[in-house]
Formats: structure tokens, C-alpha cells, sequence
């Protein structure tokens, strides 16, 4: 007697096909997704650091600007300095 042979071959249709989708996308798909998250993150996060460099430049030449302003006011010394102050030195 000769053995029955499948009439499909045992090819995969329908929900086969769906389940085999999802288990693809669960292996490749949010990997991908979270290294590119990733990527984004780290590039958001480095223009940020740029715009906090700019804002601290911008802060320490201001400090710088007062610190002038200061030592150029005629009434006011430094008495380590050697320099009287001509105001009260209460707080």
C-alpha cells in the first residue's frame, strides 16, 4: 500500500501566518524600536547640553561684566586689599 502524502505540505495559512507575524515583531520589531528610541534620547539630550553650555557662557560673562562694574566703583574697597570701605560693615 502506498503512504498518504499531505495535499498541502504542511505550508503555513491564515493564523499560522498571523502568529508567525507577531512572533516576528516581537524578536525584531521592538528592539528596533527601542534602540531607535534610544538614539533619539541621546541625541535630544546632547542638544540640550549645547544650549546649556551657550546659557553658561552667557552667565559667567555676566558675572564677569559686575565683577568690572564692582572693582570700578570709587566708594567701595576690598579691605583685604588694603582699601578702606566707606560704608557700615553690618549685614
Amino acid at each position: 500500500m502506498v503512504p498518504p502524502i499531505p495535499a498541502f505540505g504542511g505550508i503555513p495559512a491564515g493564523p499560522e501566518l498571523v502568529i508567525i507575524l507577531i512572533i516576528f515583531v516581537l524578536l525584531f520589531g521592538v528592539p528596533i524600536v527601542l534602540i531607535a528610541a534610544g538614539v533619539l534620547f541621546l541625541k535630544l539630550r546632547s542638544e540640550s547640553e549645547e544650549a546649556d553650555a551657550d546659557r553658561l557662557a552667557e552667565l559667567e560673562a555676566e558675572v564677569e561684566r559686575l565683577r568690572e562694574k564692582v572693582d570700578d566703583e570709587p566708594g567701595e574697597r576690598d579691605p583685604a586689599r588694603g582699601g578702606e570701605r566707606d560704608g557700615d560693615d553690618r549685614l
